[in-house]
């Protein structure tokens, strides 16, 4: 009786080791999920019809009358902002400078690939680089040679990422 309970204590524990090891999620899974997911978005944004059933109606465009008024209020830019110093490898980008704006941090290369792509679309020119040691991606929005422009941009990005920081380069 000790032994069979023995036996089926060892036994139920093998069969839950195996099963939570075989529940790990792999990079690579989510990868494919989402280049598959970045592919059907560009098919569903291509749209091919026939030339010979299009019917080509040409359009007067008018101009909308847009009147705006803008006032700059000049940006204080407060020297005193914390700086991190890590050791990175760059991953997808030209390269860094002394000072970096990171807008992000990922343990997956296609998330940080994500971020980089929506900074893309707005315009920076972001960057992805590892941290070995922390073996996090992080996404770096901007590169500057002076602390007062990589606080300026800091300034601006925190709008949209609080959680945004500068990095010194080591």
């Amino acid at each position: 009786m000790n032994k069979t309970k023995t036996f089926a204590a060892v036994a139920l524990s093998m069969v839950l080791a195996i099963s939570m090891s075989s529940c790990k999620s792999k990079e690579s899974l989510y990868k494919k999920a989402y280049e598959k997911a970045q592919a059907q978005n560009v098919n569903n944004t291509h749209v091919t019809e026939d030339p010979s059933t299009v019917n080509v109606t040409p359009v007067q465009p008018t101009a909308p009358v847009i009147t705006t008024t803008t006032t700059t209020t000049p940006v204080q830019v407060d020297e005193n902002v914390s700086v991190r110093s890590e050791a990175l490898q760059v991953v997808d980008g030209a390269g860094l400078k002394a000072y970096s704006v990171v807008c992000g941090a990922f343990s997956l290369q296609a998330n940080a690939t994500g971020l980089q792509q929506k900074l893309k679309e707005k315009g920076y020119q972001a960057q992805i680089a590892l941290n070995s040691e922390r073996k996090l991606y992080r996404v770096i929005a901007a590169t500057f040679d002076t602390k007062p422009e990589a606080v300026s941009a800091l300034q601006v990005l925190r709008e949209t990422y609080p959680d945004a920081w500068l990095l010194y380069k080591k």
